[in-house]
């Protein structure tokens, strides 16, 4: 059986996560929580290319702690991941710690925000958006 490891979004705690139970509603082994329950996945090395494999949409929000839009960005994401989280999951990526990851995908400048279908990139989106523009553009972009 092949697992990955991802962080509660609620206690931050590492839980290693079958393959087969990415589309499931796993639960922190910690804290009890949903591990996927509408808020932001932080998506690291370990986890990414298996959260990419999900049978559910993913959005993917590539930022830097540094990023003044990235930060004025956030609450919108979150706010739109709370909206969506039956009809994707959101995952957050900090292309200060996970380089490698930001490098893969050739990302040159952010937020840059990519949408994911059966693990391959349908759209994407550079720069921060209000919450209205956001969501109408990812509500086409999960039609793809």
């Amino acid at each position: 059986m092949t697992t990955f490891t991802t962080p509660c979004p609620h206690c931050q705690g590492n839980n290693k996560v079958p393959l087969e139970r990415v589309a499931d509603h796993a639960n922190c082994g910690r804290c009890k929580s949903p591990l996927f329950d509408g808020k932001p996945i932080t998506g690291t090395s370990n986890n990414f290319n298996a959260l990419l494999k999900s049978t559910v949409p993913v959005v993917v929000d590539f930022w830097a702690p540094w990023c003044n839009p990235c930060v004025g960005f956030a609450p919108v994401f979150e706010d739109t991941a709370s909206d969506m989280a039956n009809q994707a999951r959101f995952i957050k990526i900090d292309t200060e710690s996970e380089q490698n990851i930001a490098d893969l995908y050739q990302i040159r400048s952010i937020p840059t925000i990519m949408v994911f279908k059966d693990g391959k990139q349908v759209d994407m989106i550079n720069g921060a958006l209000p919450k209205g523009q956001f969501t109408q553009w990812l509500t086409q972009a999960l039609k793809k």
